[in-house]
């Protein structure tokens, strides 16, 4: 069986799959030279930086070898889903293996805001020692607002409450059991009393951005918007626009609309605190990443893509 990790793994996981006797390719292909590797191969593996859309799909069509599309990470937003599955191309991701390190990073974003740790340590390396400006505040007593309560956002509940904070959310599915700790508001509301908004939505493109002008207006003056999810959930033209008037106290973003972003102005903000779609880039997270990744090429490696039960 062969196999294409098109945007790398974790080393250990990679050597896995070859002592387990796959055909293993993991080099990079882009353009036409994907276009032609994708009709070789009976599993694609990739992170961010690959898109499976519907011309990569009907390429490996023609061969029809291509059954598998795995993405190393919790979305899926870089795979045409239906049209895959439609065709008989099985689209799986790891949506276990990062949720704690995406939590710690939305945790430490909000440290950052809240110390002022994202423009202090850029003007101090300009030589400035501007130590009366940063008075910053503790997170203890602030008032967390979760949109979306998935396992993200409950990792980053409780990281939340460890640290004394108060935790509210919102999610489509209405209140969630087993977590009365926490207060389930409506979105609007949850707005209104949040210290800090931090997202954990997919990005749905029929929905497009749910943070724009309406909410930013909504959110306290002193409040701060954390986004660790998904590039487009939140309009990047309003939120710039909220932080020059002052409409809202500052934001956190590791994921952007375009990526590698290109909004030069929003990131250099310094009300913006900014990394680049590390989310899921711990040690421990691409571990587990790539644990799972050997055990979904497993199960469906037992039936040789084809249904039928065979030895690897």
């Amino acid at each position: 069986m062969k196999i294409l990790v098109n945007d790398g793994m974790e080393v250990e996981a990679l050597e896995n799959l070859k002592a387990l006797g796959y055909d293993v390719d993991d080099n990079q292909y882009k353009g036409e030279d994907l276009f032609n590797k994708i009709k070789e191969v009976d599993v694609i593996v990739v992170r961010s930086a690959t898109k499976v859309r519907k011309e990569l799909i009907d390429e490996a069509l023609k061969t029809g070898k291509l059954k598998l599309v795995i993405r190393g990470g919790v979305g899926v937003d870089n795979i045409d889903v239906k049209y895959a599955e439609e065709n008989g191309i099985t689209v799986r991701n790891t949506p276990l293996a990062s949720s704690a390190s995406v939590a710690e990073l939305a945790i430490g974003h909000m440290f950052a805001l809240a110390r002022f740790i994202n423009i202090a340590n850029v003007t101090m390396r300009e030589g400035k020692w501007e130590k009366k400006k940063y008075e910053g505040f503790e997170l203890g007593g602030k008032t967390l607002g979760l949109i979306g309560f998935g396992r993200i956002a409950r990792e980053t509940a409780k990281r939340a409450n460890a640290l004394g904070m108060k935790v509210v959310y919102t999610d489509i599915t209405g209140k969630v059991d087993g977590y009365d700790e926490y207060k389930f508001l409506e979105k609007e509301e949850l707005l209104k009393v949040s210290d800090f908004v931090s997202l954990h939505i997919p990005f749905i493109k029929s929905v497009g951005a749910v943070i724009g002008e309406k909410e930013l207006n909504i959110m306290k003056n002193s409040a701060y918007l954390i986004n660790c999810a998904r590039g487009g959930v939140v309009d990047e033209k309003a939120l710039l626009n909220a932080l020059n008037n002052g409409e809202i106290a500052g934001a956190a973003l590791d994921v952007f609309e375009k990526e590698p972003n290109e909004n030069a102005e929003l990131v250099n903000h310094p009300k913006v605190s900014a990394t680049p779609h590390i989310g899921g880039s711990t040690i421990e997270a691409q571990k587990r990443i790539g644990e799972e990744i050997v055990a979904i090429i497993n199960e469906f490696g037992g039936k040789d893509l084809d249904g039928d039960d065979k030895a690897v």
